[in-house]
């Protein structure tokens, strides 16, 4: 590029034109370099993200040490929690309200404290992931790592919880009736299955949190909501009887009933197959791997997005 001076001579100017030299594309493709914070494809982001398996175990352990180093009973507080929710829930659905219609006391007890337990293991996967991304922007902002990471640490914190909570509910199953047997063998798929459906959940909410922080304001009442549909303090085929066969199918096939039916199933002497809907194990798998797929494409499409703005 030139110019004519004031004396009439001719300048050349330093810029040079478009055509000359590679461009900054040709220059970051020749010397392998990439945009910062891009997205991988699918197949590396898994790859990244078991080869972080070992930062996700240790934080989701962290997490759950911590949760509670403040109180004086300490980690005897993931029990005692919805323990007492489920005192709660038996004083007014049971006592009150007479919710264990078609339930003997012997059966109801432990259904309650199963329902509870097990709800509670979805409802707090889900609160903890819609503050995963948000609640951790200087991890996020300072490291560099998938950040899946995070909700499905976070999930796996709540089923580390439940294991623990779980000795409660073996003894309130077996002080009501239910001994162990062969079906307690049932326990470890619908925990499995289970597991799968809550961090699909928390990475959607996850990536929804991470762009509207105000979710977590309201999602508790979303799940209160949702707790009271899914017969978390009542038999839904019992409390139905007589009415729409589809609305019944509708309710039963609700996923937290499905896995709060199933885990009854296995724990509970009392409660046959008769209380839970036609092909049952088909739904339960149906739910865990839709809403696990689906939630961590949708939480990967976003990566490069998270931190951001």
């Amino acid at each position: 590029m030139s110019h004519t001076t004031q004396d009439g001579g001719v300048a050349v100017s330093a810029i040079p034109s478009p055509d000359e030299g590679p461009t900054a594309a040709q220059l970051a493709a020749a010397y392998g370099l990439a945009v910062s914070g891009a997205r991988p494809s699918l197949a590396e982001y898994v790859r990244q993200l078991w080869g972080r398996r070992h930062f996700i175990l240790a934080f989701s352990q962290a997490k759950l040490t911590a949760q509670y180093s403040q109180a004086k009973l300490g980690q005897l507080w993931q029990v005692a929690t919805p323990l007492l929710n489920a005192g709660v829930y038996y004083f007014i659905f049971g006592v009150i309200l007479h919710a264990s219609r078609g339930l003997s006391q012997d059966v109801y007890i432990p259904f309650l404290v199963t329902g509870v337990f097990v709800f509670t293991f979805t409802q707090s996967s889900i609160m903890s992931g819609v503050r995963a991304i948000s609640g951790n922007l200087g991890l996020v902002r300072a490291l560099h790592f998938p950040r899946a990471s995070l909700p499905i640490s976070f999930s796996l914190q709540q089923l580390q919880q439940l294991l623990f909570s779980m000795i409660v509910m073996f003894v309130v199953a077996i002080g009501f009736g239910s001994g162990p047997s062969l079906s307690w063998l049932l326990i470890v798929p619908v925990l499995v299955l289970q597991f799968l459906f809550n961090t699909g959940l928390a990475l959607i909410v996850a990536r929804l949190g991470a762009k509207t922080p105000d979710l977590a304001q309201l999602m508790p009442f979303v799940l209160r909501t949702w707790m009271y549909t899914s017969g978390v303090m009542f038999s839904i085929s019992k409390m139905m009887e007589g009415r729409s066969e589809l609305a019944v199918r509708l309710l039963q096939v609700n996923p937290a009933a499905v896995y709060m039916d199933l885990m009854r199933y296995a724990l509970i002497d009392g409660y046959g197959a008769s209380n839970l809907p036609p092909h049952v194990w088909a739904i339960a798998l149906f739910w865990a791997v839709v809403v696990f797929a689906g939630g961590f494409v949708f939480f990967w499409k976003a990566e490069e997005r998270y931190g951001r703005g």
